[in-house]
């Protein structure tokens, strides 16, 4: 299995993106991982909240194949504690899905569209994070949920 990340819009801050990167190179010890940054809306400013989200919702759907499993970061999605997180990633595996994406929208959410071919949501937490940190603890997490999975020191109970 493959896992996807998506993101709407670049991170501004060096250091968080040095953070995400050693994450990311933990993670490849476990599982095929990309990380995919879709640009900022050109001229968002001339655009609606709802137009704003079809547009990064096209985009979104751009990056995706037919047979790709898409989860939604959203704050109205299940919470999970690192380890239920952890047999949920092990769930996906077993079910031999090829491409696991998460997606971590723009300021206003995802579209219509993109909650459409949606098989899940997931809230990290009931607070509201920056968009720029969830990317970080979205990492830090499925990190995190394989070294749950083959019982490795990191996660503490």
């Amino acid at each position: 299995m493959q896992i996807t990340l998506i993101a709407v819009g670049k991170t501004d801050k060096t250091e968080l993106e040095d953070l995400i990167a050693i994450y990311e190179k933990r993670l490849g010890h476990y599982v095929k991982f990309d990380f995919r940054i879709i640009p900022d809306i050109k001229n968002s400013k001339n655009l609606s909240e709802a137009q704003q989200k079809e547009k990064e919702g096209e985009l979104i759907l751009g990056q995706l194949q037919p047979t790709d499993t898409l989860i939604l970061l959203d704050e109205n999605g299940k919470q999970y504690t690192s380890v239920d997180f952890a047999q949920f990633l092990q769930k996906k595996m077993n079910s031999g899905i090829k491409n696991l994406v998460f997606v971590i929208g723009g300021p206003y959410g995802f579209s219509d569209s993109v909650y459409a071919k949606s098989t899940g949501k997931i809230s990290l937490s009931k607070m509201t994070f920056s968009h720029q940190m969830v990317r970080l603890f979205v990492v830090e997490q499925l990190y995190r949920g394989f070294t749950i999975l083959r019982n490795e020191p990191y996660h503490h109970q």
